[in-house]
Parts: structure tokens; C-alpha cells; sequence
């Protein structure tokens, strides 16, 4: 398998290449005079994912070693391919990805067909190649299409960019969203619209919603709205117990100025698919602007992501803001606690659960003073 991470240093030559409109990943197809690779590539170039597409001469009996140890693409055994005397080079003109709506696995169409598939959660790393129409066996470096059918997934994310584009969409969703906080926090105050691209680009698009104090809460919540609108990448079958967390979206309560807070919200929202990574409960995020001070001060560097603040002070629940849907999955809120850089070094070592315990017993507010 790990002749095909070199990536840049195959031989193959790039005859088609797409970037996700998130910029977390690339598919780079490859080819040469013996076959095609479909390659997802990280924004550094690093090979995480690929897939065999065709050989386009007649496969060999088994796997060409020699051809593998110089760092050049595979050709399908006989054994595991459907076109044993190969095919002819791919047409580009007739090629097309479709991303899918988490950003960070895509499908490569010819002439409107799947001819290749390649999973957010393909890993060379553990033996998950992406699929091929031309695989009849499961191998190294291709899987089977089999009883998949892919075209359900595909038209359901051409239908999801489609909606991404429709600012009445969009429109929809946020009257919904903010008729959801006021049920639970009370009027509106500030309305910050595109936090997320409008700051490095690159994320989906997400607006910061301000709830000022009031009789009954003595402090200001914050919330994102836009990031429940697409899954977060990196789910797949290796990751059990993460489906709850497939929307989210972020709150951070304060007594300090909204700006600063909203400045923490406007870092946070685009990471999941910058990175193509999930944000979880009791995941901690160091700061990583080298070139400004954490927003809230620089007595803090990073922040732990709470499902529930009453992990943290039992005695003092936090808002209930279940019961906000989008399609059929429900959107989870994930709290936003400022942590130093001590406490960050200490989940680091021993774990978010450790820090949690500490913080409780030295009488952390989830609320950020």
C-alpha cells in the first residue's frame, strides 16, 4: 500500500484534476501507457485515499511487483478486473466529479456513469481503496462496485450543491434556524452574515447569531448557524458512535463583548471541512493563529467542545437548545470553553476526560468572563 502514497513522485501523468469546493481535498487522476489511478489527495498533496480505474493494456496475471516498487500506479490482476484485455484511455473531455456534500470523498462520472467512487473514509492506510466499475474483486487497490448502487448518493449531492447556490434555500433555512434560538434564548441582538468564507474562504457559509443577557440568564449566548446545512466529513464505517454529531452547530456563553466571541466562532465554524475532521464533545482545539492573541484574551490558547456544559458544573445546566432538525437528522449544539495553554498541554497527555475532571473540581464556568 505504500507505493501508493508517494503521490507526487509516481510517474503517472495528471490528466484531469478537481478540487472540492471546501479545498480540504483533491482528486488527481493519473495515467500512463499501462492504467489510470484516481488519487484524493490532502491540501499538502499527500495521497489519503485512491482507486484504481483501468489498465489499459492486457492485465497481468498478478501484481506487477516491480512496477509497484518503482512508485508506479498498479494494473488490476486479471482475476479482479472485468476488461482482462484493457481498455482505451480515458477521454477527459467526458469526465466529471461530483463531490459529495461533505466534501472530502467525491465520484468520478464518464459520460454521466460512475466509473470510479472514492469515500470520505477511504484510507490507504487501513486497506480501504475506493471503488471501480472495472473491479470484480476485492483487492488492494480496488473494490468492487458489487450490490453499491452510488447513483442515490450522487444525485443527492448534486441536489445538495444545487440548494447551496439557491439563496432562497438559504433563506429558508436561516428563518427557521433563528425561529429555533428565540424559542430558546430569547430576541436576537447582533447578526455577523458569512463569518466562516468571508475569513479565509474555503467553509461552507455561516452567520453568528447573538442572544443578549437576560432577566433569567446573566450572560450572552453566541451560536453559528449554517454549519447543521452539510454532514461533517470523516464519517465512515471505521467510526462508530459519531452518527449523533453529523450536524452541529457551536455556542459560547460570555459576559465579555460579542465581537471577540464571535471572532472565536468565526475560527472554529470552517475547521471541520478545512481539515476534513469531525468536531466532537470533549474534543480540545488549540489556537492556531501564531500572528494574533487567542480573541478572548491571552490568558487563554484553545478551546474543549462540551455537548452539555453540565458535564462541567452539574450545578449549573446550560441552555436546552435540542429539537432543531434539518431533513431527518437532528443538529446537536457543541459548547465552546476557553482553555489555557496548561490545561491544553494536560488534555494533550492524559486526555479531554482528565481535563474535564480538573476543571470541574477547580469550579470552571462554562461561561466565558
Amino acid at each position: 500500500m505504500s507505493v501508493l502514497r508517494r503521490g507526487p513522485r509516481n510517474s503517472g501523468k495528471i490528466v484531469f484534476s478537481d478540487t472540492s469546493p471546501y479545498r480540504s481535498r483533491r482528486l488527481d487522476i493519473e495515467a500512463d501507457e499501462v492504467s489510470t489511478v484516481a488519487y484524493l489527495r490532502d491540501p499538502g498533496g499527500s495521497v489519503i485515499g485512491a482507486a484504481w480505474i483501468a489498465n489499459h493494456e492486457p492485465a497481468p496475471a498478478g501484481l506487477d511487483l516491480a512496477r509497484l516498487g518503482a512508485g508506479r500506479a498498479p494494473a488490476l490482476p486479471a482475476a479482479l478486473t472485468s476488461e482482462p484485455g484493457g481498455r482505451g484511455p480515458l477521454d477527459t473531455t467526458a469526465l466529471e466529479v461530483v463531490w459529495f456534500e461533505e466534501g472530502d470523498g467525491a465520484a468520478l462520472l464518464e459520460d454521466g456513469e460512475p466509473l470510479c467512487v472514492i469515500p470520505g473514509w477511504s484510507d490507504l492506510g487501513r486497506g480501504l481503496p475506493g471503488y471501480s466499475r472495472y473491479a470484480t474483486g476485492q483487492g488492494p487497490f480496488a473494490l468492487p462496485f458489487g450490490g453499491t448502487d452510488f447513483e442515490p448518493q450522487i444525485g443527492q449531492a448534486r441536489e445538495y450543491w444545487a440548494r447551496q447556490r439557491d439563496a432562497a434555500a438559504w433563506g429558508d433555512f436561516q428563518q427557521s434556524a433563528l425561529g429555533h434560538l428565540l424559542s430558546r434564548l430569547g430576541p436576537g441582538g447582533q447578526y455577523l452574515h458569512d463569518i466562516a468564507r468571508g475569513q479565509a474562504g474555503g467553509g461552507p457559509l455561516v452567520a453568528v447569531s447573538e442572544r443578549p443577557a437576560r432577566e433569567n440568564r446573566s450572560y450572552t449566548v453566541l451560536s453559528t448557524l449554517g454549519m447543521s446545512r452539510q454532514r461533517m466529513p470523516a464519517a465512515g464505517p471505521q467510526e462508530d458512535g459519531t452518527a449523533p454529531y453529523d450536524r452541529v452547530e457551536l455556542a459560547l456563553a460570555c459576559t465579555l463583548p460579542s465581537g471577540p466571541a464571535g471572532q472565536v466562532l468565526a475560527w472554529l465554524a470552517p475547521h471541520s471541512w478545512r481539515s476534513a475532521t469531525r468536531l466532537l464533545s470533549g474534543g480540545v482545539m488549540p489556537w492556531s493563529d501564531r500572528a494574533a492573541p487567542f480573541p478572548l484574551g491571552d490568558r487563554w490558547a484553545g478551546v474543549l467542545l462540551l455537548d452539555d456544559p453540565a458535564e462541567l458544573t452539574p450545578e449549573q445546566p446550560g441552555p436546552d437548545l435540542s429539537g432543531f432538525r434539518v431533513g431527518e437528522d437532528s443538529v446537536r449544539w457543541l459548547w465552546v470553553v476557553p482553555i489555557t495553554a496548561d490545561e491544553r498541554a494536560l488534555a494533550a497527555k492524559e486526555g479531554s476526560t482528565t481535563l474535564l475532571r480538573q476543571l470541574t473540581k477547580a469550579g470552571r464556568s462554562w461561561v466565558a468572563e
